[in-house]
């Protein structure tokens, strides 16, 4: 029996390590959730640790309030007028691309298992959302930035798709344990759950933003600590109606993270130290859940369900659901490859564990090394395939902002963004007094390659220019709108 204090110190030494992996992560060019499994893995029963641990319900209740969190910190950095242009698109990869997805990968697991259409179908839902936060780390760690919408329409997808995939799962593994019930059932609880979340969700959204900038706590630490607990009720509420508790709290989330409240940019920051503390977590217990020897018997066959998930299964939901998007062949292709499955798929192959579904521990291990794959092979060609592609731009320099959070509660906060002007925007080689830009806005520096200039009136911006704009989200929202060309949707 280990002693409480016995107990911190592995927890604190996993935790090193978790972030230490993380950075190596950069390094090596491989998705830091690989890395997070693998020390889980070997800190468990047949590892070097020895750490005996074989419950999977404490896994799954792990997992699901870690997934709360990242989605909550997600949504908190999703900017509204970004996703807007695509959420249609965003929102069809998430639902029918998931539908789709997990009918066919459930269709080639009941030929490749041997097992009947249910159980098959099981096994689709479970591996048919996908995780583009570890995409983005292996983008973020190459220096490369995505052309147009691509970058936003993953994110969008990935933010919104979960909630997909475990109604799949529950539903069908109700279906499973009541053999009489009408799958169109199914459709009922889909809207439901759907409706639920959804309103839910907007309502906890709009609802803490003026109650934050009302209660006027004296410790700032206290705001932290205030909006846990709207993640925890967002979730809890919707879960006990019978909604989907996952889309509340991501839906929380963006409404929250697009308008203004006090101390919102430390806020947000503590959420995203926070989700990261959560996948950390999470990809460590679900790593100590693994019995690497079990997993040898079904090499074989997850290696196959795999590849047919990555090469025929993922891409024919990807142009299936984007038939009418303004999307041309080329980011198609991309975004078809960029379906790393992450964390959820191995949380909802937990539920089958607990409700004793037959060859449910087989379902779990063919899951997890089919996740692995994906991520191996996928994680670790996504920088040359966009680069193959041609999708890649060089980083733009408005990822670097400077904020000013002091102004009082309740005010639209200032900060200084660096703005690139882009080849084909309204402002290239136009002046300044031209472009009528808001008296919000103040140019502070423009930046033309080592030369510093004091912006005025008839100063003439050209391509490649950093503009140093003081200004607030919505004045920030349209400096943008002429630094900035249009999309090019149909010719990528």
């Amino acid at each position: 029996m280990l002693t409480i204090e016995q107990i911190l110190i592995i927890a604190a030494i996993l935790l090193l390590l978790g972030v230490v992996a993380s950075k190596a992560s950069s390094k090596l060019g491989v998705p830091a959730l690989l890395l997070f499994l693998l020390i889980g893995m070997l800190a468990g029963s047949e590892g070097p640790g020895r750490i005996p641990f074989d419950n999977a319900g404490l896994a799954q209740s792990v997992g699901v309030v870690a997934l709360a969190f990242i989605l909550f910190a997600g949504g908190l950095d999703t900017n509204w007028r970004i996703v807007s242009p695509i959420l249609w698109q965003g929102l069809s990869l998430a639902s029918l691309g998931v539908f789709v997805t997990a009918v066919l990968v459930g269709w080639f697991a009941t030929v490749l298992l041997g097992i009947d259409c249910l159980h098959g179908l099981l096994v689709g839902a479970i591996v048919s959302s996908t995780d583009a936060a570890a995409v983005f780390s292996v983008l973020r760690s190459q220096g490369i930035s995505l052309k147009g919408r691509i970058q936003p329409l993953l994110e969008l997808e990935s933010g919104t798709n979960d909630p997909m995939a475990i109604f799949l799962t529950i539903g069908i593994l109700h279906l499973i344990a009541s053999p009489g019930q009408s799958p169109f059932l199914l459709v009922s609880l889909f809207f439901k759950q759907m409706l639920i979340g959804g309103a839910i969700g907007w309502v906890i959204g709009r609802a803490a933003v003026p109650a934050i900038n009302r209660l006027k706590l004296d410790a700032e630490g206290l705001y932290s600590a205030l909006t846990v607990a709207i993640v925890l009720l967002a979730y809890g509420i919707t879960a006990a109606l019978g909604g989907s508790g996952f889309l509340a709290v991501y839906l929380a989330g963006v409404v929250m993270g697009n308008r203004d409240f006090v101390h919102r940019r430390s806020l947000t920051r503590f959420h995203d130290g926070l989700a990261w503390l959560m996948q950390i977590v999470l990809f460590l217990v679900l790593g100590l859940l693994v019995y690497p020897s079990r997993l040898f018997s079904v090499v074989g066959v997850s290696v196959l369900l795999a590849l047919f998930l990555v090469l025929i299964a993922r891409p024919i939901s990807v142009f299936i659901s984007l038939a009418f998007a303004k999307l041309g062949f080329r980011p198609k292709v991309f975004i078809s490859w960029v379906g790393l499955r992450g964390a959820v798929p191995i949380v909802l192959a937990t539920f089958p564990l607990l409700v004793g579904v037959k060859n449910a521990d087989i379902y779990f291990n063919v899951v997890f090394f089919t996740v692995s794959i994906s991520v191996l092979l996928q994680g670790t060609t996504i920088g040359w395939l966009a680069r193959k592609l041609k999708l890649q731009k060089p980083s733009p320099a408005t990822d670097r902002r400077f904020p000013l959070d002091i102004l009082p509660a309740g005010e639209d906060q200032s900060q200084v963004t660096e703005i690139t002007v882009s080849e084909g925007s309204l402002a290239a080689g136009k002046q300044l007094v031209s472009l009528q830009l808001p008296r919000e806005a103040h140019i502070m520096l423009v930046t033309r390659k080592s030369e510093h200039l004091v912006p005025r009136g008839n100063t003439t911006l050209k391509a490649g220019d950093i503009l140093s704009v003081l200004a607030d989200r919505t004045s920030q929202a349209k400096v943008c709108s002429v630094t900035e060309p249009p999309p090019p949707v149909g010719k990528e």
